[in-house]
């Protein structure tokens, strides 16, 4: 019987030593008495077994003579021997600060740790059992700040990288240092950055430390790290502990690194430290901040903290020649509409077309010559931008042609000197269609208008006419807005503007018209050149037309007081009226935005204000007239009419409404109904066909020139069209259109200048 217990015990032994030999285990000393006793240090003791051959460790527990902890159990007498010293070694400070018998699970912790990290001090096998109480031990108070580890870490930054904040708060209370380094030169911070903590970093950061900013082998303070890796909220905790900003590493300052890896949050909160740092330049290239930016919101963000959008790297690079270079479309879009120089020479002199030409971008292509690149200008080798575009554009052809189209139109005309205003006895009237952001293509035809002139609008005209976007644009050039700013600004406004889904807040237009406008300048605040500014008077039926002026109105005799018999509030009177105000009330286009007061967008009745501007004109000399002083009076000699394109004609199935009596005709009376309503509202806001019409023979029968311009786009762009790719083409209409009709425009500008 004795010999199948044997037996029993022996196979059961063989099991345990093939399933996991250093498994801890609680058994009997009694077990033992016959064992026989090989080693024994304080606690730890190595018996071989009499009757097989393996060798169990125990840790005996001096209070209680049962039971112990078998440790191990090998069939290695060798390998025995050195686990017995390494055991009774290191165990000795873990069993000592212990209050309490340590537990078997806490045993199999540090066995499993002695094994795995033979190299560790005492230390971090504190730390990464957790054996708080331990660290007041001598002999592991001794290796606090121990590199002992494979990587060469400490245990404050294994501590750091488990995200231990009650081992952080024993190792700190035990002078842990924080400046010792590991293989990678990275200090307990960058450990604490790389866990995600930022209490830990507040922890860490209560203290003054060089550790804070030094720099790893990589060329990274732990605020560089923190900034490539996008935590905002640890940035913002490295920066509340003081940590440098002006550090330079190997790819630059912190904010360089965050730039390059697009993380917007932690841009923000180091600009908010010290907005300065957009003005910090890297070390490899001597490139801006916005250099690295690789998105259109970053660019913008840090243009709005300052970024010289012009400012230039060691190889005169701008940052608009960067992103053409690396075909960063949308970015290029937010410099050029913040006033980035189309035909700054970078490197080897080119400019960024010939970058452009060079990477066949069309898009792009046509953005910069939109935006007044030149195609002639030569780099260090001789090349032009068109001769680039001859050897690798896919538009070389449209692309050539618009430039030296250009080129001839720009040129100021061979005509005699301008007549002086004293001298001139006949009024000039520039009309301005409404057509939302499609007011660009106005702002494109005024600046072919204007570099031909070589004179600015508002001295090209005495009447200034508009609607909506153009009642906008009237007062933009009246209170004289560069042609060049507006089209900038357009591409801004759309986005400031234009967020969500219609109908949009009228907050963000408002505060836009306010901030270019002023708050609180009246209309007659500048008197020269007559403005006229269209609106939808909506608290009656019929809707009423009426035009907001910055001169007083034209009073008639034999004209009856309506002020007697009008049941509606007296408008605002020119000199009482804001300028935002008028221009609001003209663009509250329904659906759109929401009426401002009693208005509505004047478009819903005068889209093209040309004939209603001229009526206006005829009954304000006819006033003077009556008035006796008909020596004011200036026959009107020149009207121009710019539209905001005409969109291409399409084919129309149906818009036959009509009481449907099965399902088929009930999806052809929707989609009849739906064509319909577009095709009414289409025609109520007509610019062009029958208004355009009237006004020629209006103006011939009075012996007046009239020009009309209004360029056909290739595609219907919408009034709230926020797609840079889609304005930029629709800006590439209006060029190519000016070009096939420059003799008309020569022809307008020298009537301008000489009538």
């Amino acid at each position: 019987m004795q010999f199948f217990g044997r037996l029993v015990n022996t196979i059961n032994n063989v099991s345990n030593l093939f399933s996991n030999p250093y498994r801890v285990k609680e058994v009997p000393l009694a077990e033992y008495v016959g064992h026989t006793l090989l080693r024994e240090e304080n606690r730890v003791i190595l018996y071989k077994n009499k009757n097989a051959r393996y060798w169990d460790c125990l840790l005996v527990n001096p209070q209680s003579k049962l039971v112990a902890f078998r440790l191990f159990q090998l069939d290695n007498e060798t390998e025995a021997v050195e686990r017995f010293e390494q055991y009774a070694r290191r165990l000795r400070p873990f069993y000592e600060s212990s209050p309490q018998p340590l537990q078997l699970e806490v045993l199999q912790q540090l066995s499993d740790c002695f094994r795995n990290h033979p190299h560790w001090s005492l230390a971090h096998v504190a730390v990464e059992t957790e054996l708080l109480g331990s660290f007041r031990h001598n002999r592991i108070l001794s290796c606090v700040n121990s590199t002992e580890c494979e990587d060469g870490c400490t245990p404050l930054q294994l501590a750091c990288r488990k995200g231990n904040i009650e081992c952080l708060c024993e190792l700190v209370e035990c002078h842990a240092r924080l400046d010792v380094t590991d293989k990678n030169g990275e200090t307990v911070f960058h450990y604490a950055v790389r866990g995600s903590n930022p209490e830990i970093i507040k922890l860490l950061g209560k203290k003054p430390s060089v550790g804070l900013n030094h720099l790893s082998n990589q060329g990274q303070t732990p605020l560089h790290l923190a900034c490539q890796l996008g935590k905002e909220d640890v940035v913002l905790a490295l920066l509340k502990c003081h940590a440098k900003c002006n550090v330079m590493g190997t790819l630059g300052y912190p904010i360089h690194t965050a730039v390059k890896y697009s993380h917007k949050g932690c841009v923000r909160a180091l600009l908010e430290v010290d907005v300065n740092q957009v003005q910090f330049k890297d070390p490899h290239y001597g490139a801006a901040v916005l250099h690295w930016a690789k998105n259109a919101e970053m660019t913008r963000m840090l243009i709005e903290y300052g970024c010289d959008v012009n400012s230039v790297s060691k190889t005169a690079d701008t940052a608009l020649h960067i992103m053409v270079k690396r075909g960063r479309f949308d970015s290029a879009m937010v410099l050029l509409t913040h006033g980035a120089l189309a035909n700054a020479k970078g490197k080897d002199g080119n400019t960024p077309l010939h970058l452009a030409m060079k990477q066949d971008h069309l898009e792009t292509i046509k953005a910069l010559i939109v935006f007044g690149a030149d195609v002639e200008i030569s780099n260090e080798f001789g090349e032009t931008p068109g001769l680039v575009a001859a050897r690798t554009s896919k538009g070389y052809d449209s692309i050539i042609h618009i430039s030296t189209a250009l080129g001839h139109l720009l040129k100021t005309p061979d005509v005699v000197d301008s007549t002086s205003d004293a001298k001139r006895t006949y009024d000039r009237l520039l009309c301005l269609d409404g057509g939302g952001i499609r007011g660009l293509v106005l702002i494109q035809l005024l600046i072919a208008i204007e570099k031909a002139a070589g004179r600015p609008i508002r001295e090209l005209f005495d009447w200034i006419a508009g609607t909506s976007t153009g009642g906008i644009l009237a007062l933009a050039v009246v209170h004289g807005k560069p042609v060049d700013y507006l089209r900038c600004l357009y591409f801004r406004m759309k986005d400031e503007v234009f967020r969500g889904s219609r109908p949009y807040e009228s907050e963000p237009l408002d505060e836009f018209l306010k901030r270019e406008f002023g708050e609180h300048t009246k209309m007659t605040d500048v008197q020269k050149p007559k403005v006229i500014v269209t609106g939808t008077l909506c608290d009656r039926q019929p809707a009423e037309l009426h035009l907001f002026r910055n001169y007083k109105a034209p009073a008639m005799k034999n004209k009856p007081d309506v002020k007697t018999t009008d049941p509606f509030r007296p408008l605002t009177n020119p000199e009482d009226q804001l300028v935002w105000r008028a221009a609001r009330c003209s663009g509250a286009a329904p659906t759109y935005f929401r009426p401002i007061g009693r208005f509505l967008d004047g478009g819903l009745l005068a889209n093209n204000p040309t004939l209603d501007a001229m009526t206006e004109i005829h009954e304000y000399n006819k006033s003077l007239s009556q008035k006796g002083q008909s020596q004011k009076v200036r026959k009107l000699g020149v009207v121009v009419s710019l539209g905001t394109g005409r969109p291409p004609q399409v084919p129309v199935s149906s818009v036959d409404v009509f009481r449907p009596s099965n399902p088929w005709e009930l999806a052809k009376t929707v989609f009849g109904a739906k064509e319909l309503g577009k095709m009414v509202v289409d025609c109520c806001t007509d610019a062009d066909g029958p208004a355009v019409d009237r006004a020629r023979a209006w103006c011939e029968m009075t012996d007046t020139l009239y020009f009309r311009f209004s360029p056909l786009l290739h595609s219907d762009v919408m009034l709230d069209e926020v797609n840079d790719a889609i304005l930029v083409n629709a800006l590439w209409d209006t060029q190519l259109y000016i070009c096939q009709q420059r003799e008309q425009f020569k022809q307008l500008v020298q009537e301008l200048l000489t009538r």
